[in-house]
């Protein structure tokens, strides 16, 4: 996710809600702390959606109660990153964002991107993602006095995507986002939207560094998913080994249905909820068997379609943060990942996946269908950690100076 928008305008809806919640402070106080910890976090995270960060957050945390809380502090920052708009007293947003100030033209530039992408299927967060950067660039530009596309210069263009000191501020992928609305606007205004993609500075891509699971820890977790006596119950073995050897996302997880599982076909059947798409993962003996003892041992009586159920009564299905919590066990049986500030979560899963199918030689297009991946580039940042093969491409250094007592050290 890119959060260059929040990290731009966040101290706008904190400025709102000091003045809407009439001396209290607890609703600012949650909103701004949790601001703060996604700002100071996402570079040791690859969060595809605010679903995912919520679930990050809450996944040390104990109490039901203040997890609703967080839920609902969650949704406002989301609403106002993504679609400009602000709480109000009855929980109800309030249209301020940039969309809601652009005069006629740039409006009606929105308008046409959004009604082109709807016809295209473009999934609606993306949408709004689009909707949200390309309305801050353009209400940008109409602060420097451009109300018409055929206004705006490479002067005002390039003004965006720098600070006062002439840095880059905006992220390449922030600039693809308003990239991405001009080239369906061009359609309607060819001319104006082309001289302004070619305004578009060219914006080196950030790599995040993740904190890869080392060998020493998949060992350590694969020991713990075999071992009986480990204390994990049969539905957290099951959960673990779809989570091991699939990758699959928590919210697939906790989604998956009794029907999901032909057993005949020795195959699982999903519709992502991430992106929509069906896929179809082959059902080994290490996923199917702890998901058949599961069933067969542990799963409670219930009309309920879903494969995975709550333990008490009225034995809900799971959710996604649920799974997310049971990762979390599954780490601290293992006995890895228990310090401040490590990375834990499914994610790590997912991540591990990608890479053991990368060092042992699987091609790239196979392991994206396996992930889910509509986007082949959504690959990239598992080659990151992809050691096998990064470690073929080191060069020798004997023939550099080097002292005799770098060695000894």
């Amino acid at each position: 996710m890119d959060f260059t928008n929040l990290k731009e305008h966040y101290h706008e809806l904190l400025d709102y809600l000091r003045e809407e919640e009439n001396g209290s402070e607890r609703p600012l106080q949650l909103v701004r702390g949790n601001i703060y910890w996604i700002l100071e976090n996402e570079k040791h995270n690859t969060w595809q959606s605010y679903a995912e960060v919520y679930d990050d957050r809450v996944s040390k945390l104990g109490s039901e109660r203040y997890k609703r809380t967080l839920k609902a502090t969650f949704d406002t920052i989301q609403d106002f990153d993504f679609y400009g708009k602000y709480p109000n007293r009855n929980g109800k947003n309030k249209n301020r964002g940039a969309y809601h100030q652009l005069v006629p033209e740039f409006k009606e530039a929105i308008n046409v991107y959004k009604a082109s992408a709807k016809l295209c299927d473009v999934k609606e967060s993306t949408i709004n993602k689009q909707v949200s950067a390309a309305s801050c660039f353009f209400f940008a530009m109409q602060q420097r006095g451009g109300e018409r596309l055929d206004c705006i210069d490479e002067a005002d263009v390039i003004s965006f995507f720098l600070d006062e000191e002439g840095n880059v501020s905006k992220s390449g992928s922030y600039k693809d986002m308003i990239a991405a609305v001009l080239k369906t606007v061009a359609g309607w205004k060819e001319k104006e939207c082309r001289a302004i993609l070619a305004y578009l500075p060219l914006i080196r891509y950030k790599r995040k560094n993740i904190r890869y699971l080392t060998q020493e820890e998949v060992g350590s977790i694969r020991m713990v998913l075999d071992d009986d006596g480990s204390g994990l119950s049969l539905r957290e073995k099951a959960i673990g080994k779809l989570l091991f050897f699939t990758g699959m996302r928590a919210c697939d997880i906790a989604g998956m249905k009794l029907s999901s599982i032909d057993w005949g076909a020795e195959e699982i059947y999903i519709v992502q909820q991430k992106t929509g798409h069906p896929i179809v993962l082959p059902l080994t003996a290490a996923i199917g068997n702890p998901i058949y003892d599961y069933l067969m041992e542990e799963r409670p009586e219930s009309d309920d379609g879903h494969l995975f159920l709550g333990k008490f009564h009225p034995h809900y299905p799971l959710k996604a943060a649920t799974v997310g919590y049971l990762s979390n066990k599954i780490y601290a049986k293992a006995a890895i990942r228990q310090n401040k500030g490590d990375r834990r979560g499914t994610h790590l899963f997912r991540h591990n996946a990608a890479t053991s199918f990368l060092g042992s030689g699987v091609p790239r297009p196979v392991i994206s269908q396996t992930l889910g991946h509509t986007d082949p580039l959504s690959l990239e940042p598992y080659l990151h950690a992809d050691l096998v093969h990064l470690k073929m491409c080191a060069l020798s250094i004997e023939w550099f100076p080097v002292s005799e007592e770098v060695f000894s050290l």
